[in-house]
């Protein structure tokens, strides 16, 4: 991202604002590199609901109606593979809720293979259409 872009989630980011660099690295995932070191940490795991920001409060609400702050965040999930983002927060957060009542050792894995080969698609940069 350029210094001067604004912080804000991903999905309300300006695509204009991404450096070529950056469009390469969240292309190929290798933008998610430093939160390894919060899984090895144990503050995140690999699977889990994704982190949200602070102000996002519908989100934030949606998801502790539903028990979702009760699994550590993680990664990568069911509503990344699906394409779900937080523009979304309802079905972002009932997503959420379904994969942590259905998760399982191989649902895990199959939510990290899937992310790796090209599945994950939640949290984009929108392009602008005019």
């Amino acid at each position: 991202m350029r210094p001067d872009t604004a912080s804000v989630a991903t999905h309300l980011a300006d695509a204009a604002a991404v450096t070529p660099l950056g469009k390469f690295l969240r292309r190929s995932k290798l933008d998610e590199l430093p939160q390894l070191w919060n899984v090895l940490k144990g503050e995140m795991s690999l699977v889990g609901p994704r982190p949200c920001l602070f102000n996002q409060k519908e989100l934030i609400a949606e998801r502790a109606s539903r028990g979702v702050f009760t699994a550590r965040p993680g990664i990568t999930g069911l509503a990344q593979i699906q394409g779900i983002d937080m523009s979304t927060p309802r079905l972002l957060a009932e997503t959420d809720a379904r994969m942590l009542g259905e998760l399982g050792v191989g649902a895990y894995f199959r939510y990290i293979l899937k992310t790796v080969t090209g599945s994950g698609r939640g949290d984009r940069i929108k392009e602008k259409v005019e």
